[in-house]
């Protein structure tokens, strides 16, 4: 039995065409999936790097407009949308008669009841901005999961049936030496280890994304709850004025 016939291209070329399905069917699953590790890897670093800037940049400056040309700067960052909308349904409220989009009481206008009506629009606008900014940053990531839960079964698959056209073969022959059993079994075990090389990659992707977007759902709440708390004691001293 020479190299050649050992090499992996030979072994492929060479298995049945249940097998060559299968592993075509893996390479479908491993182009896919790492196409979806590269642009969510991409997606995931630059918003959790752009929200960090945005929330260091806000409370430092503690200036809702200045804020909000940062945030149209950083389009890469849910924390920035975020306050984006928030703003903007701020600013709708201010023109109502609430507080200033500055983040100032105003001193006339707005009765409370008109205030509390504000207030509710704004926490459904963010409430709705944060659900939407979670919606997408999970797009395609249980797609990883399904990789990883499935491709290793369908390796495990495509091993069985070449390995059942082996014994049939084995049969035809009459003859179950090594060197007549060794290379169906080898061709028919390149689908499981093709499926694992698939599913591996993928699950550690899929826990890795999975945790930093709940990093990330987790700092949009936070932002969130401390923007309404802000909003709200502007107003509460606007009444108090």
């Amino acid at each position: 039995m020479g190299n050649s016939e050992l090499s992996l291209l030979h072994m492929i070329t060479n298995a049945g065409l249940m097998v060559q399905f299968v592993l075509l069917l893996l390479l479908f699953f491993s182009v896919t999936s790492w196409a979806i590790i590269i642009v969510k890897y991409r997606y995931v670093k630059k918003a959790y790097r752009q929200s960090v800037e945005f929330a260091d940049y806000f409370w430092k400056s503690r200036d809702f407009s200045a804020s909000y040309a940062k945030a149209k700067q950083l389009e890469g960052s849910p924390v920035a949308r975020v306050f984006r909308i928030g703003y903007v349904e701020l600013k709708k409220t201010s023109q109502a008669g609430g507080v200033s989009a500055a983040g100032q009481s105003d001193s006339e206008g707005g009765t409370h009841g008109g205030k509390i009506v504000g207030i509710d629009n704004i926490k459904r606008a963010l409430r709705r901005t944060i659900n939407t900014e979670i919606t997408r940053m999970t797009q395609l990531i249980p797609f990883l999961a399904t990789t990883g839960n499935t491709t290793p079964f369908i390796g495990l698959f495509g091993t069985v049936w070449g390995i059942m056209n082996s014994f049939h073969g084995i049969g035809q022959r009459g003859s179950a030496s090594l060197a007549v059993v060794a290379p169906g079994i080898s061709e028919a075990l390149i689908a499981t280890a093709a499926g694992l090389a698939v599913a591996i990659p993928s699950v550690i992707a899929f826990n890795y994304f999975t945790q930093k977007i709940r990093i990330i759902e987790s700092e949009l709440h936070s932002f969130s709850s401390d923007l309404l708390n802000i909003i709200e004691r502007d107003m509460l001293r606007s009444k108090e004025s």
